[in-house]
């Protein structure tokens, strides 16, 4: 096998303190009136804010679906891109979001990452019960910031979602509106927006990420379901009550992954070789060597990916910014070898990650399809 070769196009990096999730967190924060917090996306100053957060609407495929998405589309035309950050994935960006911080920051570095001395992975939407999120990570949230400022905050989505770990980890801090359906997630986000003279009201959206993860994000189950996603952003921006700013945004876009462009690591003779935990997903994989092996796991992961994949030491995707600035206590939960596919590729583990192999549309990497989520906003200036 020849000498491997960077990817043809560069990666799209993450536009930490300017321009990322984490940022719009903060601005939120400035918008609001709440001391200390930049601004940098220059979000107007706001009596009360309203936030969707729509799972898997990357800001490409909104672009290319204008039709299912009157609403947004036209949204959109005045909104811009942000970057997700790395991994662009629910857990790393809806941490992002709850904090404010970029993940080399708040530590919810990706789908699964290890627990340093403990040779295990931790799922972040699973969790593990021998895990307190609170402990994972400790930091404020913008919940907890907000609410010290004097400003009230709610969270809407569905019930299952209440008790998480990740919520815990990441979104402490808010009064908890259930609500499991589109109807009821208005609803609920008007009627909390009422009870808020000053803050933040957060809806969640996930069935959109469901379904592309199901049937692709090219597929009609998709386009359909944008369409009631649409019907869900126009229904809120009337149901809110006056002096609110209303911004809609993802955690994450989406490619489909055809078989050919999979590469199996529990198949592929040497992928294994010196692995002793493979976390991440399919677009973003953290690989944890056993002791003395990085070198030789990053020469194989190389070679056999070829230009398949952006394929970096921990040091030198730290040094490269995809983590943004990372605190050194959290830098072990990085693995020592760490891969983001190129164009729509996956490295997949069938035997493994069964559930995770058999999706059809796929996220994390560091492609504009991964990257870019839209920013849209109806604000009251």
């Amino acid at each position: 096998m020849g000498m491997a070769t960077a990817p043809m196009t560069a990666p799209v990096l993450p536009n930490y303190g300017e321009g990322s999730l984490a940022d719009l967190a903060s601005s939120l924060l400035a918008a609001l009136g709440v001391k200390g917090t930049p601004n940098h996306l220059r979000l107007p100053r706001a009596r009360r804010v309203c936030l969707l957060v729509v799972d898997g609407l990357g800001w490409e495929l909104l672009r290319d679906h204008p039709a299912a998405a009157p609403f947004l589309s036209e949204l959109a035309m005045a909104g811009r891109p942000l970057t997700a950050g790395f991994p662009a994935t629910t857990v790393t960006s809806l941490a992002s979001l709850g904090t404010g911080m970029p993940p080399g920051q708040h530590g919810m570095l990706g789908y699964q990452v290890a627990v340093p001395g403990r040779g295990m992975l931790l799922n972040g939407l699973r969790w593990n019960k021998e895990i307190d999120p609170r402990e994972w990570q400790p930091k404020p949230t913008v919940y907890e910031r907000a609410a010290a400022a004097g400003a009230t905050c709610f969270r809407v989505a569905s019930a299952r979602l209440q008790k998480t770990g990740l919520s815990a980890a990441a979104m402490r801090g808010n009064g908890y509106r259930p609500a499991d359906s589109l109807g009821g997630l208005a609803a609920q986000a008007a009627a909390a927006l009422r009870d808020v003279d000053r803050g933040l009201v957060t809806v969640y959206h996930a069935e959109l990420d469901g379904t592309g993860h199901a049937f692709g994000c090219r597929s009609d189950a998709w386009r359909y379901q944008l369409g009631h996603v649409d019907k869900l952003a126009e229904q809120l921006a009337g149901a809110v009550p006056e002096e609110t700013d209303f911004y809609v945004t993802a955690d994450h876009g989406m490619v489909d992954v055809s078989p050919e462009d999979r590469v199996d690591a529990d198949t592929v003779p040497g992928m294994r070789d010196g692995v002793a935990l493979l976390g991440g997903e399919g677009r973003a994989r953290h690989v944890y060597t056993v002791p003395g092996a990085a070198d030789d796991v990053l020469t194989a992961w190389r070679e056999i990916l070829g230009e398949r994949a952006w394929v970096l030491a921990r040091d030198e995707a730290i040094a490269a910014g995809w983590f943004g600035p990372v605190d050194p206590g959290l830098a072990e939960r990085i693995g020592d070898v760490v891969a983001a596919p190129a164009g729509q590729a996956a490295v997949v583990a069938t035997v493994t990650e069964p559930l995770e192999s058999a999706l059809v549309g796929m996220h994390g990497s560091l492609t504009a399809a991964d990257q870019f989520v839209p920013l849209l906003q109806l604000t009251t200036g």
